[in-house]
């Protein structure tokens, strides 16, 4: 991909523990990446970082998105240091990787909606889009952020899959991911670039789902998850 246009950098840490899942994340961005541009030239990278594993792609990924012999895929994968703190490192690491003009934060257990890179190409002059996210398969609520006309930008009410960060705004501007606060960190992040954006714009449209893959490897899902299992009728 050396020398391409990449418009955006879709930023995506793993434990390598989630094969399932994650070939679903990354089979997103394709059919994501499809609907908003020609087949086959789309400006798209996905950078997935696996913290402190081989750097290995799970199988069931769409065709070519690892490297076909007619020229390379769009998914990179790294092999980082182990660096714990819920995937803030290997953010920050991926963050100084990519090469996108603008970026997004997918984990490996979400995925992006068909309609993502067509949501974003809406808001072209916006350094900071903030769109809506499926959460019913998580929480009780049912979107994030909450359609109650406050401002989006609150405590349990946006989640790093929710936006796209222009370059400037998230590498000159904010230094890139920030790794304090740990499990907080997300919404710190968030925070800092919503002050310093200088046009921030939101959108109603789904972009993506939370915790869509988190039924796939069962073996490796979080608390929250293995709870919310049990309350919607009990382990797979």
């Amino acid at each position: 991909m050396s020398g391409k246009f990449i418009r955006y950098s879709v930023i995506t840490p793993t434990r390598g523990n989630r094969p399932r899942a994650l070939a679903l994340a990354i089979a997103s961005v394709a059919v994501a990446a499809f609907a908003a541009f020609d087949e086959g030239d789309f400006p798209v990278e996905m950078l997935v970082g696996f913290d402190g594993t081989s750097p290995v792609l799970p199988d069931g990924m769409p065709p070519g998105a690892a490297g076909t012999p007619g020229g390379p895929g769009f998914v990179r994968a790294f092999g980082l240091p182990h660096g714990g703190n819920y995937g803030n490192a290997v953010r920050r690491a991926l963050i100084k990787a990519a090469r996108g003009e603008r970026f997004l934060f997918l984990d490996d257990d979400n995925a992006l909606t068909p309609e993502a890179f067509r949501v974003y190409e809406a808001h072209p002059d916006a350094d900071l889009v903030v769109a809506r996210i499926d959460t019913s398969r998580a929480f009780d609520v049912s979107f994030l952020p909450r359609d109650d006309g406050t401002d989006p930008i609150r405590p349990a009410n946006v989640d790093p899959l929710c936006l796209c960060v222009a370059r400037e705004l998230l590498v000159t501007r904010c230094g890139g991911w920030g790794t304090e606060g740990r499990y907080e960190s997300d919404y710190r992040n968030i925070l800092r670039y919503a002050r310093r954006a200088r046009r921030m714009e939101t959108d109603a449209a789904v972009v993506g789902v939370y915790d869509a893959g988190a039924h796939l490897d069962p073996g490796a899902r979080n608390p929250r998850q293995e709870r919310r299992s049990c309350e919607v009728g009990g382990p797979d």
